[in-house]
């Protein structure tokens, strides 16, 4: 029985009650949703790949109305966990009451996929009078009174007296995560934040001595078990300290994403001799990984690449082109994807190498026979740069073929994606935490007309908006966080945090460089430089609509059937 039912003409439903029950009634819309989704794409009683590329409008539609169904179901459960321990105090009260109010009109009348694409019910095939049914007296009551003028400044009055602490409201984590926290915090205002906008600016990459530091406090070797001389932490830690890196610089937030991706790389398809090999290297920051997948004219599409590996005695050598990858220059080793079997078609060709190079400089990137490259110049994401690679006969020794299987490479890449979405989405925090902090702290200090900005109402209600949304992607982060760290499968709830948080991002850093007016136009302001690090965010580790393709495809799976 919904809480509504079981209301009483004496007895009106608080906050959570009506939260519970509108994400009942949501849940019960996303079902009618897939059904009519699926009715479009299903063929011979499968779903058609070609059926659901001509539906994208419909597909990524329905990605997204679930993606904001979980993220009202975390947020409700963020409300109750809080009020369970006594935290849930006026400013998380605030918050639940905007993000339920904001999403909830949304969702009826019309979520923004990006700035320019909304996506309405109608065109996921439910009509205005079936939307109707759904929208039940607890959704009316939570878009009514959960954004009030009042509301929104009292929510930013509440920000303004925390300004300068990690968070805008407690995000709900325990006292061990709240330490790495605060010890990650400590040092990125000590070492990074004075420094990053020029860094920034001179497009130089992060100092070794930084990166040195980063090792020291174990940021390489977070999630690497004991054994292997990481900390044995879990994806809840990486999103913690990946959340408070990026929003002091996200390329040095970035910085052990090369990493952590290389060692689970390691840890779920390497042989033993592998894992005690390369594991302590990588957790100690002796050695330091990139990532070399993506092609030329292949971007997302993995399984047209068309970089060869050929068997040469013990060792391989490897010839083709490479693209966007970060860090190249100063990495020891390569995790390399590489078509071994050209007879295999698409994905089952494919193997993946841990590939050694020496370290390069600017003068000379890549001192490696078999290996060439030039900078990618780019707007944000700076600190770490960007190459082409070509490689001409480059070789690979055998022992470092991964797992020592071949035709692997891709379902190895695979069992990375969970978590590097997650990561990614925790990056995604960091930047919009850190367009909110220089937004609020700019409509502060800049007077117009006799008055501090932040005392105009759009200027208000601009912070408080992203103070929410900002919450909501954190608790979708959080608990998709915990799921993979619980060993359940959570693709699905990864790929809708990576979605929302970079959509988030972009909107904290735009109306943060909105609220500078032409000074957030000046490249002297910090903010120029988040706003073009937020942009990168809806691009890699899967596009946003690569990404609601891939939701999309799962939901129709799961959901629809009926």
């Amino acid at each position: 029985m919904s809480p509504a039912a079981m209301q009483t003409a004496d007895t009106p439903l608080s906050l959570t009650d009506r939260t519970q029950a509108a994400v009942e009634s949501l849940d019960s819309l996303l079902d009618l949703a897939a059904q009519r989704v699926r009715g479009r794409v299903v063929e011979d009683g499968r779903i058609s790949a070609s059926r659901m590329e001509q539906e994208q409008r419909a597909t990524h539609g329905l990605a997204w109305l679930a993606t904001y169904v979980e993220s009202l179901r975390q947020l409700d459960a963020y409300a109750r966990r809080l009020a369970t321990e006594g935290r849930y105090g006026p400013l998380e009260d605030k918050i639940v009451q905007l993000g339920f109010s904001e999403y909830l009109s949304q969702v009826f009348g019309g979520i923004p996929m990006n700035q320019g694409e909304t996506v309405r019910l109608a065109d996921l095939g439910i009509t205005s009078e079936e939307a109707l049914t759904f929208q039940t007296t607890e959704i009316a009551s939570l878009i009514e009174t959960g954004n009030s003028p009042q509301l929104r400044q009292e929510l930013t009055s509440l920000i303004r007296d925390q300004a300068g602490h990690s968070t805008f409201g407690d995000p709900g984590l325990d006292e061990t995560m709240e330490q790495i926290r605060n010890e990650m915090r400590k040092f990125a205002e000590a070492t990074v934040v004075p420094n990053a906008h020029e860094w920034h600016l001179k497009n130089e990459y992060i100092p070794l001595e930084v990166v040195e530091q980063m090792s020291e406090l174990g940021v390489f070797g977070l999630t690497i078990p004991e054994e292997y001389g990481g900390l044995g932490l879990g994806k809840e830690a990486m999103c913690v300290v990946s959340e408070e890196l990026s929003r002091a610089y996200i390329g040095v937030g970035s910085l052990g994403t090369r990493s952590e991706i290389a060692a689970e790389l390691i840890l779920c398809g390497g042989t033993p001799e592998q894992k005690q090999h390369w594991l302590p290297k990588i957790a100690s920051g002796e050695i330091l990984p990139t990532a070399v997948f993506t092609e030329p004219n292949t971007g997302s599409d993995l399984a047209s690449l068309k970089t060869r590996a050929v068997k040469d005695g013990d060792s391989w050598k490897v010839s083709g082109n490479k693209t966007w990858i970060t860090h190249p220059v100063r990495a020891d080793v390569m995790t390399l994807l590489a078509r071994t079997n050209p007879e295999e078609p698409g994905y089952k060709g494919l193997s993946m190498f841990i590939a050694e190079k020496p370290r390069g400089t600017d003068e000379e990137p890549f001192p490696a026979e078999g290996m060439s490259g030039g900078e990618i110049e780019v707007l944000g994401y700076r600190g770490m740069k960007e190459y082409e690679i070509a490689f001409d006969g480059f070789e690979v020794k055998g022992e470092n073929l991964l797992g020592q299987v071949e035709g692997e490479g891709f379902k190895q890449l695979m069992q990375t994606f969970e978590g590097a979405r997650i990561q990614t989405a925790a990056r995604a925090l960091g930047v919009a935490q850190s367009a909110l902090d220089l937004g609020l702290r700019y409509a502060e200090e800049r007077i117009q007309f006799g008055k501090a900005l932040v005392n105009f109402p759009r200027v208000s209600d601009k912070l408080a908006m992203m103070t929410a949304e900002l919450m909501i992607a954190r608790q979708l982060t959080y608990s998709s966080s915990w799921q993979k760290d619980s060993g359940k499968r959570c693709d699905l709830e990864a790929g809708m945090a990576k979605l929302l948080g970079a959509r988030v991002a972009w909107a904290a850093a735009d109306n943060a460089l909105q609220i500078h007016g032409g000074n957030g136009f000046a490249l002297e302001y910090p903010v120029s430089r988040v706003l073009c690090d937020a942009r990168i965010l809806n691009i890699f580790e899967g596009a946003a609509e690569i990404q609601a393709q891939v939701i999309a495809r799962r939901l129709l799976e799961t959901r629809g059937n009926a």
